[in-house]
């Protein structure tokens, strides 16, 4: 098949706080090396965009020689943890904004949607933003007038197609925008993660309608996405960015597995920072989330077991507590409890001791979602130790298991299996 973007040495870096080098010398250097088509000498300096860590530079380099093809008809996932250079790439295929050094080369009309409200006029209508936005595409009146109906009655919001847009929600600025890029005949289109932005139906809707595009009109697709589900479902291909740079391309379940084996949240602790109740005879030293390879993960696959590492501490001797565990959603809705006490397995040690309970789950069926852990351990009624919100995850779809198979939120117990690890 045709190329339609090839991108060679790509790269773009940004300044930091106030523009400029310091000096006038430094300006003129600049400037003159611009001037006669040199790289801007202090560019050299740069550093790779890692927003966790504290640079010595002002300059950051927020791509860095990124090379690849994407082909004609092929659906491509872009993925990475935030600050990756994920929406950068996409603004430069859709020249919102140009390379620093590199080049892009285009076969095709773009049709993006990047923002919430990109490319539309506050003060125009959506009747009159749809023209607007096909003819910014390069396309003649009686194109998008055939067109005008079917993009009206997709984005289903036709009793305000002649109201001023500046005064539709959020969710109203991207049915109307995806359904103006989706229907207007360009061939290549230009996703990022707006579609979070509507509601859960609209969501399904478009993503029908681009899996539609790739596989049935042969349009070269572009998206941006966290769930992974929806990349795996949707895109053919994927890369993969880290800080700016590639660390993956290929088949997307390969790059998706990299991305999960090499995303690692920071499984180990935060809960010196987390809210904590209790009298501290026995303590929580570390908790952790695992896959049943012993691999830390913060990414789940619906069907997937989880095994959670805790580590305790024992400030005086104890015959008998219980650790309990509350699984909740993002609206703080409890899913599932893990204790000890029903599987009537004792948590006990001496004064000193160090121990690590390893709880290992059955198969999770709970909805795709981000999942909170709130940590207690007790015993009648005194409280040693309690944790809320002390590490997250996120289960997403698989291939096997669709959110579809299931009415509603599956709340079901998740039985476990208890051991303890003298440390």
């Amino acid at each position: 098949m045709a190329k339609v973007i090839k991108v060679e040495n790509l790269s773009k870096a940004y300044q930091l706080g106030n523009f400029g080098t310091g000096t006038i010398s430094r300006d003129l250097e600049r400037t003159w090396a611009r001037i006669r088509g040199k790289e801007d000498p202090y560019l050299k300096i740069g550093e790779i965009n890692d927003y966790a860590i504290k640079g010595e530079s002002d300059v950051v380099w927020s791509l860095k020689d990124l090379n690849f093809d994407i082909e004609q008809g092929d659906s491509v996932g872009i993925i990475g943890r935030n600050g990756a250079g994920k929406s950068t790439l996409l603004k430069i295929l859709s020249r919102v904004t140009s390379p620093t050094t590199g080049s892009v080369k285009i076969k095709g009309r773009i049709a993006s949607l990047l923002e919430v409200g990109t490319g539309f006029h506050p003060e125009l209508s959506g009747r009159e933003n749809i023209y607007l936005n096909g003819a910014i595409l390069g396309m003649r009146k009686n194109e998008i007038k055939r067109k005008f109906d079917e993009i009206v009655d997709f984005s289903g919001i036709e009793r305000y197609i002649d109201t001023p847009v500046k005064r539709y929600s959020s969710g109203m600025y991207v049915r109307l925008a995806f359904a103006v890029a989706a229907h207007l005949e360009s061939e290549i289109l230009i996703i990022d993660e707006v579609l979070a932005v509507g509601d859960a139906e609209f969501q399904k809707k478009c993503l029908g309608k681009m899996d539609d595009m790739s596989k049935g009109d042969g349009r070269t697709l572009l998206f941006v996405s966290h769930n992974m589900g929806a990349i795996k479902s949707l895109c053919n291909h994927s890369i993969l960015l880290k800080n700016g740079q590639i660390v993956e391309t290929g088949k997307t379940a390969t790059v998706i597995n990299k991305y999960l084996d090499s995303a690692k949240k920071q499984n180990t602790n935060s809960i010196n920072w987390v809210k904590r109740k209790g009298n501290r005879k026995i303590e929580f030293l570390d908790i952790g989330l695992y896959d049943v390879e012993g691999k830390p993960r913060f990414e789940f696959f619906m069907g997937d077991g989880i095994i959670i590492k805790i580590k305790v501490l024992f400030n005086e001797k104890t015959t008998r507590a219980e650790i309990g565990i509350n699984i909740k959603n993002n609206f703080d809705e409890l899913f599932t409890h893990l204790t000890n006490f029903d599987d009537e397995f004792a948590i006990s040690g001496d004064k000193g001791e160090t121990a690590e309970y390893v709880i290992t789950t059955n198969e999770i069926f709970f909805t795709p979602d981000t999942y909170t852990l709130d940590l207690a351990l007790v015993w009648d009624n005194d409280l040693y130790d309690q944790l809320e919100s002390c590490l997250s995850f996120d289960l997403i779809e698989s291939e096997k298991i669709k959110r579809g198979s299931f009415p509603g939120h599956v709340k079901v117990f998740t039985p476990s299996t208890w051991k303890k690890n003298i440390i």
